[in-house]
């Protein structure tokens, strides 16, 4: 089964959601994907797994969330997906995919539900 794992080393939930894929005797494929950040392609292919619209996965402390104005209803999708493909920190994290599931793991705890 693969298991792939969007991470940041940096971020503490995604330490916490990496070892916890460990513990479970998991040996994921980690994505730094701020050094190699998923395409267009992919990213959509994940919102459809983890049945989620790309607003749902921007991350806005700490990014250029407001200073692009990525909180005005008034922005398309498309155009979110232009911004992350600049700026892939908008991208919370992490992502955890394992099989034919994935989720973004915030709270840690989400991961269980992948794992279960």
């Amino acid at each position: 089964m693969k298991v792939v794992i969007y991470h940041n080393p940096a971020c503490g939930t995604s330490r916490k959601v990496l070892a916890r894929l460990k513990e479970a005797g998991l040996e994921p494929e980690v994505v730094q994907y701020l050094k190699t950040p998923p395409d267009r392609k992919t990213l959509k292919a994940l919102l459809k797994q983890m049945g989620k619209g790309v607003r749902e996965i921007l991350r806005k402390r700490g990014t250029p969330y407001e200073e692009l104005g990525l909180d005005a209803p008034s922005v398309k999708d498309e155009a979110i997906f232009d911004a992350i493909e600049k700026h892939p920190i908008l991208i919370e994290r992490p992502i955890v995919v394992v099989g034919e599931k994935a989720a973004l793991c915030r709270p840690p705890e989400a991961v269980e539900a992948l794992l279960g």
